[in-house]
């Protein structure tokens, strides 16, 4: 529920601060005094759209914040916090603040963290639900309509949403397939023509880097072909500087002996022989590597070329042209065996649709019995709130197929007919605004044990009735503020009476400055103002005794 209001700076309010509590708050005042400043300011921190006329003249910004605290979170405030990744302790409270600037522009935060305004947009209605003379919205909304009826029947609507969506998806794999079954039907020539070249070609996945290393290779082989002769010549045959060495130490082996020196030199020699045939190794080792095969390399570059070209044309990698041949034969495959596929998922999704179509009619059943219910529980309420003559009926009508969702295939609106032998017509449509006000209540009323916003507020809902209406509407108003929150904004003093709390909203003027305030009053106070309502601007003894009867009454 709400507990704190604070406002600065918007229109003629400079700063004031609200604490609210559970039951029934009355808000009254003198017409003009500001009101609707209140709700204007309230309707700002749950995202309605910002006007920079809302802010105070000569002041560069304005501020509202709310609080609102609960036992626990309800499931549509929890899942929109879930999704913008904001946690709330338990206990904690929801703090919502928007500030306006003078030159346009607006910025949010929720619990000092910076939020964009879609949040506060989307958080609203579970938060604050404001019934007015020109509502277009909660109640009067058709597009709301089926979810209340949905409340007050207790539907389990887990059931149809999941038998939905297996449905849909069951249905949107056999489109796929049919899709693709039509585009391959259309290109299987090409397919496999493609297939065939392909399969010619039959590329292996990293064979353009294995070829493109090779031919790299071959290519220096033919750069150093000269080199690699002529070095092949120096050590080879029994001429060569390697034969020469080898001699030389055979020689020096065979008197080594005789001198440590020459001992000493034959060591050396021995190495420079090991040496000398380490890079004979070498070499030969390296001639293979780079051994030139013109054959060989016209047929790595004839390959690496169609390969290329093959990968061009089908617009890939040439590491992807094997993926791609696989592709190409499951398309084709699909067209020769795509008939018995088909099959099976046209089962697939039949059955889905049906157990749709089963679940959906009997929600379709409990929404019928539902609206006769309703229908009843509202018609109740109504005479006492002067709409004697008025009817009220939930329509509940089949959608054509193509709207069918995953809340059922009906759709449901709330109607009225507000003359006898008048056809029924939306609530909006043919209500007046006093009328529309008294529908809500009553349709509140039908509805209080079914779920909403946490607190509900009605703005001069009691506009052109007393006596024992207002008394209606009143009592009425505090039967459903005694399970929750609700504020109204009131000029009658049947209604003001019932009030829990009771706020006095004034207009003063000093100079060329006016300010609204608003306090809480004390019993003393309250009293005062229900006997001013009751007899205008001199309060007489009467209406004091009037409104004590009022207030003891209820």
């Amino acid at each position: 529920m709400l507990t704190r209001l604070s406002i600065r700076n918007i229109v003629l309010i400079e700063a004031l601060d609200l604490d609210f509590a559970r039951g029934l708050g009355v808000l009254t005042g003198e017409t003009g005094a500001g009101k609707s400043i209140l709700l204007d300011a309230l309707g700002l921190v749950i995202g309605n759209r910002a006007d920079s006329g809302l802010v105070r003249a000569g002041e560069d910004r304005a501020s509202v914040s709310a609080s609102f605290e609960f036992a626990s979170l309800p499931p549509a405030l929890q899942s929109a916090l879930d999704d913008a990744s904001i946690e709330i302790e338990p206990g904690e409270p929801l703090i919502l603040r928007r500030q306006l600037k003078a030159d346009g522009g607006s910025r949010a935060w929720l619990n000092d963290q910076p939020v964009g305004v879609a949040l506060l947009r989307e958080l609203g209605p579970a938060l604050v639900e404001i019934h007015g003379q020109h509502d277009d919205r909660g109640l009067v909304n058709a597009k709301g309509h089926r979810a209340l009826l949905d409340r007050f029947a207790g539907s389990d609507l887990a059931g149809v949403e999941g038998a939905f969506k297996a449905w849909r998806s069951a249905q949107d794999a056999l489109d796929a397939a049919r899709a693709e079954i039509a585009r391959a039907a259309q290109d299987q020539d090409l397919l496999l023509a493609h297939l065939e070249e392909l399969n010619a070609l039959a590329p292996q996945a990293g064979e353009e880097e294995t070829l493109a290393l090779a031919r790299a290779d071959m290519q220096k082989g033919e750069k150093l072909a000269d080199d690699l002769a002529a070095l092949a010549r120096v050590w080879e045959g029994s001429e060569s500087a390697l034969a020469a060495l080898r001699g030389a130490a055979r020689r020096l082996d065979r008197i080594a002996g005789e001198h440590p020196l020459l001992a000493e030199a034959l060591g050396a020699l021995d190495r420079a022989v090991i040496e000398a045939g380490e890079a004979e190794d070498k070499l030969v080792e390296a001639g293979d590597a780079l051994a030139f095969d013109p054959a060989e390399l016209d047929r790595i570059e004839t390959r690496l070329f169609d390969l290329r070209a093959l990968a061009r044309k089908h617009a890939c990698t040439v590491d992807d042209l094997p993926e791609r041949t696989v592709q190409m034969r499951r398309a084709l495959d699909a067209i020769e065996g795509g008939t018995e596929h088909i099959v099976r998922l046209e089962a697939s999704a039949q059955k889905a649709a049906l157990a749709y179509q089963e679940k959906a009619r009997k929600l379709h059943d409990l929404r019928r019995s539902a609206a006769r219910r309703l229908d009843k529980a509202v018609a109740a309420e109504l005479a006492p709130l002067k709409l004697d003559a008025a009817r009220f009926q939930t329509s509940v009508l089949p959608l054509p197929e193509a709207r069918w969702g995953a809340s059922g295939m009906d759709t449901v609106e709330f109607l009225i007919s507000t003359n006898p032998g008048a056809d029924f017509a939306p609530l909006a449509k043919i209500a007046s605004g006093g009328e529309l006000s008294r529908f809500i209540l009553a349709l509140k009323v039908a509805l209080a044990e079914e779920g909403g916003a946490a607190t509900v507020i009605f703005d001069e809902i009691d506009r052109g009735v007393g006596g024992a209406v207002a008394d209606a509407i009143g009592e009425r108003l505090a039967r459903l503020a005694s399970g929750g929150q609700l504020l109204a904004v009131t000029h009658s003093p049947q209604v003001a009476a019932r009030g829990n709390r009771h706020y006095m909203i004034s207009k003063s003027s000093k100079g060329t400055v006016t300010r609204t305030s608003v306090a809480p009053l004390s019993q003393a106070e309250r009293k005062e103002e229900i006997a001013r309502m009751l007899s205008g601007a001199q309060v007489t003894e009467e209406a004091r005794a009037q409104a004590d009867r009022l207030i003891e009454r209820t």
